[in-house]
């Protein structure tokens, strides 16, 4: 008969293998603002009772406590937004209900098991926010042409992590160059994104702005386009040319009317001059005709 001799360390390896932890892998994505379970579970190999179980959950970088439960006591000392699932906690169930994820909640968590013997596991929670739709704003705003310098803004509100801006033309072509982006967090930990594009402005242009959530796969879009039209002739400097065009058309019927009565005038003047000439010959022929006479 062969005799398996266990040391102490071995001994106690092999209890705390007894008791497995299990969490999720992947990082558990919660929005802000909601309502978010952390799964843990926990088998043992055999019976036991709640007065013998222990749950301890816990930031695992800072070690702060964040909700406890043992010999039939539970407390919640994670700014009262903690849970445990008490009707399952007899099945293995030692997940925990957490209310109102805010940004500061990011980061690991390490869910703890004892009966008789102990282990634990951590996992990753990370938070996420939609982002508004954008806004888009140029500079200037009128009187614009092509060739001209504008600035395109895009605005975007609300959203968590850092989002990521593409800008985009009427073909669909990266616009990434003279591109400026910032991010602002406020104070309740939301970004606030401002993204401007410098172009040279073409007839017939298209601006898009695209603001992606990394966390969420979420996209925002919002686009621009300005016609030719509206670039060559804003609606001031139109009614000032139509206006300027109707003064100048009535100043040259004028000008024509005034002409073409001082011809006339001209005309009926030079008929008067002429036909006092003939006159005058006339009476000249007929007083020398009796000096003919006489001779």
């Amino acid at each position: 008969m062969l005799l398996i001799l266990l040391t102490p360390a071995l001994f106690a390896l092999s209890v705390l293998a007894a008791l497995d932890v299990q969490v999720p892998e992947d990082p558990v994505v919660a929005r802000f603002g909601s309502d978010v379970t952390l799964n843990c579970s926990f088998s043992s190999g055999s019976a036991f009772n709640l007065s013998d179980l222990s749950i301890f959950w816990h930031l695992t970088d800072t070690k702060r406590p964040v909700h406890y439960f043992s010999s039939g006591l539970d407390q919640d000392i994670y700014s009262n937004r903690t849970q445990l699932y008490w009707g399952e906690l007899g099945s293995g169930n030692a997940s925990l209900l957490l209310r109102r994820v805010q940004i500061q909640d990011e980061g690991s968590f390490t869910c703890f098991v004892r009966i008789r013997e102990y282990n634990s596991a951590a996992l990753l929670l990370q938070v996420a926010a939609s982002y508004s739709k954008p806004q888009l704003t140029l500079e200037p705003d009128s009187n614009l042409r092509p060739g001209d310098e504008v600035s395109v803004s895009c605005l975007a509100y609300g959203g968590y992590p850092q989002a990521t801006v593409l800008w985009q033309d009427g073909k669909g072509a990266n616009l990434t160059e003279n591109v400026t982006t910032s991010q602002v967090a406020s104070d309740e930990g939301l970004f606030h994104v401002r993204s401007v594009l410098q172009v040279m402005l073409e007839p017939n242009s298209t601006y898009s702005c695209v603001v992606r959530n990394p966390v969420l796969g979420e996209e925002t879009h919002a686009s621009v386009t300005i016609t030719g039209q509206h670039m060559s002739f804003p609606p001031l400097a139109l009614w000032v040319t139509v206006g300027l065009a109707v003064c100048l058309l009535g100043l040259l019927v004028t000008l024509a009317y005034i002409c073409r009565h001082k011809i006339r005038e001209s005309c009926k003047e030079g008929a008067a001059v002429e036909q006092g000439q003939e006159t005058e010959d006339e009476e000249s022929k007929t007083a020398m005709q009796p000096l003919k006479t006489r001779k």
